[in-house]
């Protein structure tokens, strides 16, 4: 069975769209912890330092793995897949933790730009470097 060109060229649109989406709720979330240690105590400071770090790291590697995908270039698909592949255990954790309200959004936007990431290329159409 042979796989359009259409096709790739759709999963790659929808990973760049899903990965920036990403990025954006990575952003999200670090100012919200931002604002967290304004309007009250944290408990644990450096973790919520490393935390906000990390998260910011994780929204700019997001974004850069996007790029990569929008220029047609391999060096956003690995990246993509393992960050991807890291929500999709995290999600797994807030689940059985009865957190559903967040671990099953995070499990379907996982796997959607996990699907999108993996299929996001076709060895024609990559440029070499």
């Amino acid at each position: 069975m042979k796989i359009s060109d259409s096709f790739y060229e759709r999963c790659r649109t929808s990973a760049v769209r899903l990965l920036r989406l990403e990025s954006l709720i990575l952003v999200g979330l670090v100012i919200y912890l931002l604002l967290a240690t304004v309007f009250s105590t944290a408990t644990w400071p450096s973790a919520l330092i490393g935390e906000i770090v990390f998260g910011i790291i994780g929204a700019v590697g997001l974004y850069f793995a996007s790029t990569g995908f929008a220029r047609q270039r391999s060096y956003g698909r690995a990246p993509a897949v393992l960050a991807n592949l890291i929500a999709i255990g995290v999600s797994y954790f807030m689940i059985s933790g009865k957190l559903l309200i967040v671990g099953i959004p995070l499990a379907m936007l996982g796997v959607v730009t996990l699907v999108s990431a993996l299929f996001g290329y076709n060895e024609k159409t990559i440029e070499n470097y």
